[in-house]
């Protein structure tokens, strides 16, 4: 049975047309995946049905849910609708939880809202919700806040919000983007679970193909506000027709093209790292404890190679990465760029900072909004003794623009005149501008969409091959790293527990985290030939 139907949708916001004609159909029991970049109009096909639309939205055609018209309903029947007839699992869980309220308050506020139940009746239910989210009360308490969870545990509180009341519908709306990939596999087979369990429909939306393909009954693929191609999911990823659902497909796999071999030399070692951090005490009288987040950690990273660390959230890849730029000390261990050492006494080097950049996850995020891009892209001259000033500085500036295939126009630009690649570009631009031999790229395209990404990726070999860089890949996104990596290390409770040539650990992993990683990644298993037809 058909619980939601879509016909004929379009939207514009203030004259601008956002949808065109979208038509699509969920069953009861069925997961639809729907599909597209940024900008396709997948997430306000999805926000249509609650009617959650941006000031000055006007639709026309039908959306239908359980034989019910939505856009003739009045606002307090959408918001009736909302939560109890239809959830939602939104991307990032922690913008969408109360940072103030604990976790079980915010799941029995559902409760409360809809239905007349007393306060303790909404918390038990709501105790129920967390335990069919994996998240039993004996091991979770429902007095916890959300920042004492992990990103899955905080996602999975989101699902328990949203199926508290057993809704009929059910939209997430990429709600593993920002998972590592065990996580990412668990967040996707509980919601398997519970829509199977409760017969609910599913709206998936997600820019991966490879995990709607793993999930899906039936995908649409979007593009510019209108579907190009639909239908049942193991047809569809067989026998793609649309030119851009093609081009999909030949990004989710992509691997640059990379000639530089990397040499023999060492550019960075690590030996035998160690870093602690004070937990509070135990009790009133109790001593202070510590956790250690790095356990003897050694490596080293060859001059021009491309070295993938991989590891679930919490596993010390960040706090790593952190005591190899200088940001902290370590308690044991040595690191040196180049035989000198990253730390003298208590301080960073200046002299081998300055070799070393960074380009993080969340390119918005790590520029101030404020400044235009020349100075932004700038910032790296603080780290030179005689940084170049006047005409010079404009030309630097402007050379490393055109590098990652800007204009120096772009310089007189502010960041948000800019798509999530474009901004990518200047983060890659602002890391190349001081011209350093090794660049760290944090979980660099784990957020773009995969055309995005994969231009991003064939840029960072184009650059590693002209410039001779040496790269570090952090990421959870083992594809990523399989397709741009020489060597990849796996990291675990602060240990490197297996290390080698990527295609032998990726093609038989021999620890048991490894394999457990490997299992847990989303992977097309489509011809060559229907990529390219």
């Amino acid at each position: 049975m058909t619980l939601l139907r879509i016909d004929r949708l379009s939207m514009d916001v203030q004259g601008l047309p956002i949808l065109r004609e979208v038509s699509l159909g969920v069953d009861a029991g069925r997961i639809l995946g729907v599909i597209g970049e940024s900008g396709s109009g997948k997430s306000m096909t999805a926000l249509s049905v609650m009617q959650l639309l941006p000031s000055g939205a006007r639709c026309s055609g039908r959306i239908t849910l359980a034989g019910q018209e939505v856009l003739t309903l009045s606002e307090t029947a959408l918001c009736k609708m909302r939560g109890r007839d239809v959830g939602m699992v939104f991307q990032e869980p922690m913008t969408a939880l109360n940072p103030l309220k604990t976790i079980g308050a915010q799941v029995a506020e559902t409760i409360l809202i809809h239905e007349r139940v007393s306060r303790g009746e909404a918390m038990q239910r709501a105790a129920e919700a967390l335990a069919r989210a994996e998240l039993p009360q004996d091991r979770f308490p429902m007095s916890r806040y959300p920042h004492e969870l992990s990103g899955g545990q905080r996602q999975r509180v989101v699902i328990a919000m949203a199926i508290a009341l057993r809704p009929r519908l059910l939209i997430a709306d990429e709600p593993t983007t920002a998972l590592d990939v065990t996580t990412q596999a668990e967040i996707l087979k509980l919601l398997k679970r519970l829509v199977a369990e409760d017969g609910m429909a599913c709206m998936l939306i997600s820019h991966d193909l490879a995990v709607v393909a793993d999930m899906a009954d039936d995908i649409v693929i979007m593009r510019d506000g209108e579907v190009v191609e639909n239908g049942p999911a193991d047809r569809l990823l067989t026998d793609l027709q649309h030119p851009y659902s093609k081009a999909l497909l030949a990004a989710s796999s992509h691997v640059p093209d990379r000639d530089a071999e990397p040499r023999e030399a060492s550019l960075l070692s690590v030996r035998d790292v160690v870093r602690d951090y004070a937990t509070p005490r135990t009790g009133l009288w109790g001593r202070a404890g510590t956790f250690r987040a790095v356990n003897g950690v050694s490596f080293d990273i060859r001059r021009g190679e491309s070295l993938g660390l991989v590891g679930e959230s919490g596993c010390g890849k960040s706090t790593l990465t952190r005591a190899i730029l200088g940001l902290e000390e370590v308690q044991a261990g040595t690191i040196e760029l180049n035989g000198q050492p990253v730390f003298t006494g208590h301080r960073p080097n200046r002299a081998v900072r300055r070799h070393m950049q960074v380009v993080f996850q969340d390119p918005y995020g790590s520029f101030n909004p404020r400044h235009r891009v020349g100075r932004l892209v700038s910032e790296p001259f603080h780290l030179l003794d005689d940084a170049p000033q006047g005409t010079a500085r404009s030309d630097a500036i402007a050379q490393a623009l055109e590098s990652v295939g800007l204009s120096a126009d772009d310089g007189r630009k502010f960041i948000h005149e800019f798509s999530g690649g474009q901004r990518q570009r200047i983060a890659i631009a602002r890391a190349l501008i001081i011209r350093p031999e090794l660049i760290i790229l944090d979980e660099a395209v784990s957020a773009l969409d995969v055309q995005v990404r994969a231009q991003i990726l064939d840029l960072l070999a184009e650059l590693g091959d002209s410039l001779g860089l040496t790269y570090l890949f952090i990421s959870h996104d083992l594809s990523v790293v399989r397709s741009i990596t020489d060597r990849v290390l796996v990291m675990q409770a602060g240990q490197i527990v297996e290390q080698g040539v990527t295609q032998d650990v990726f093609d038989a992993p021999r620890h048991t985290y490894t394999q457990q990683l490997v299992r847990a990644a989303p992977r097309l298993t489509v011809a060559p030939e229907r990529i390219t037809r």
